[in-house]
């Protein structure tokens, strides 16, 4: 039998399974790789900007938030909140063009 540990809100868990938290943490580093803010493993690099994809994240993240509404501990409420607001941010700042200048 699978070693059980306990999770957030009290819930026994498999070791190593796909928690809530964990689904929404990796959709929002997927969101980070297409935003160019996590450097590709092989090379170093930072990542080629998608922002469509990136969008497309923070939506899934969004109807995520909305069809899980009324059924996550306060802790996933919480986090997931945290992270739309971020990216959501994060999202206005890249559509941003990268060089203003600004003259008297």
């Amino acid at each position: 039998m699978a070693e059980e540990s306990e999770a957030s809100g009290g819930e026994h868990t498999r070791e190593g399974a796909v928690t809530f938290l964990g689904f929404v943490l990796s959709l929002a580093h997927t969101a980070a790789v297409h935003f160019g803010d996590v450097a590709n493993p092989a090379t170093g690099q930072a990542g080629e900007v998608n922002l469509d994809a990136a969008r497309q994240m923070i939506e899934i993240l969004s109807l995520l938030e909305e069809k899980t509404r009324g059924n996550l501990t306060a802790e996933e409420r919480q986090i997931l909140d945290q992270i739309l607001y971020e990216l959501r941010l994060r999202y206005i700042d890249a559509q941003k063009p990268a060089s203003r200048i600004i003259t008297p």
